[in-house]
């Protein structure tokens, strides 16, 4: 946990449940070392984003893991620059990824309202310091 610098994510659960009870940020001694400049939002978590790539899809090993059998096992990217712009790749999934309604055909740079649909899973993209509401039961997960 030491490795996750001044703020670390905690997440507590049932023993035989694989839904999340309770997470929460702890604020450690400091200010963190990065602060979070996007996040994915999908109405239940928040999903932070990473200055660099953050991958998005079914497979285990994802930024974003998807628990859905329609969504490939990397689905798509979302690159992250140091200068706070943001850019979503779809990674020749076979069902394709879709902002706004419209299915992106190369990279899109992506603004804080932005919707994206990846099959039946929809997101909203969000900035820091943007004007869009964070729904309040939505839980950080990372």
């Amino acid at each position: 946990m030491r490795a996750c610098g001044a703020q670390t994510i905690c997440v507590s659960r049932d023993s035989g449940s694989q839904a999340f009870d309770h997470t929460a940020i702890r604020q450690r001694e400091g200010k963190a070392e990065t602060e979070l400049i996007c996040w994915l939002s999908s109405g239940e978590f928040l999903y932070p984003l990473q200055i660099g790539v953050n991958t998005v899809g079914r497979s285990s090993d994802n930024d974003v893991v998807l628990e859905d059998v329609y969504a490939s096992r990397r689905h798509c990217a979302i690159l992250v620059h140091s200068d706070e712009t943001c850019e979503l790749h779809d990674t020749a999934s076979k069902n394709g990824t879709c902002v706004n309604g419209t299915r992106i055909v190369g990279p899109t740079l992506l603004k804080s309202g932005d919707e994206i649909r990846i099959s039946t899973q929809q997101f909203i993209f969000l900035t820091r310091g943007a004007d869009r509401n964070v729904p309040s039961s939505a839980t950080l997960n990372g």
